[in-house]
């Protein structure tokens, strides 16, 4: 029986994936970078801005494109991310049956506490690892063990939520059970490349899967 939820932040519990986008092409054409697209973003999103940036420019340096990127996120922050279908009632149910929750993320801890806040999801978390508290990021183990030790959980029955292969990677890495989410821009058969012990379809389905329930990819 699962003990613990993990989730990742983003496009798993809170939709930022217009405002990741445009911030990237923001910082791409602030610093006359050739501009990519969407489509050419999206299976980048989930690894660290610094490998993203990375990716899109082939720069080694990209500390001037990253300030860009943050500079740009901070002023449309609470602009272009939204919500994602039933998570607070999700989390509420959670912890009413004792689950522990927490969130693991690449982002920093300020704009994950933004996002968090914006849509009263931090209450419900009992512990949020983020960049600034680890020295590898997913897909390594480092984040979601750090998570399992900060809530003195088991991993065996611990289960990490994510909508990227990376959240897959390090779940299993750090030997506890992974979920993709239906709803990920990278689409569901991308994540069951990775083989995630369930995928769901709503982030309801996670009662039958706390409680016991079967239902595989």
């Amino acid at each position: 029986m699962i003990e613990c939820v993990l989730f990742d932040l983003d496009g798993t519990i809170v939709n930022t994936n217009e405002l990741i986008i445009s911030s990237f092409m923001y910082a791409l054409q602030h610093h006359a970078q050739p501009a990519i697209t969407r489509e050419q973003m999206i299976p980048h999103m989930g690894t660290s801005l610094s490998d993203q940036l990375k990716a899109f420019t082939n720069l080694e340096d990209i500390s001037a494109l990253e300030a860009s990127y943050r500079h740009y996120q901070v002023e449309h922050h609470d602009e272009l991310i939204r919500s994602f279908p039933n998570v607070n009632e999700a989390l509420e149910e959670l912890r009413s049956r004792g689950i522990k929750l927490g969130v693991v993320t690449t982002k920093i801890r300020p704009t994950t506490i933004r996002a968090l806040e914006m849509f009263d999801l931090q209450q419900y978390m009992d512990t949020v690892v983020t960049l600034n508290d680890v020295t590898k990021l997913k897909p390594d183990p480092e984040p979601v063990l750090t998570a399992v030790r900060n809530l003195g959980a088991d991993p065996e029955k611990t289960l990490m939520v994510g909508d990227s292969g990376v959240d897959i990677q390090s779940a299993k890495a750090a030997g506890v059970l992974a979920a993709g989410v239906a709803w990920s821009l990278k689409g569901e058969a991308t994540l069951r490349k990775y083989g995630p012990d369930y995928i769901i379809q709503d982030m309801t389905d996670l009662y039958e899967i706390v409680g016991g329930g079967t239902a595989r990819p």
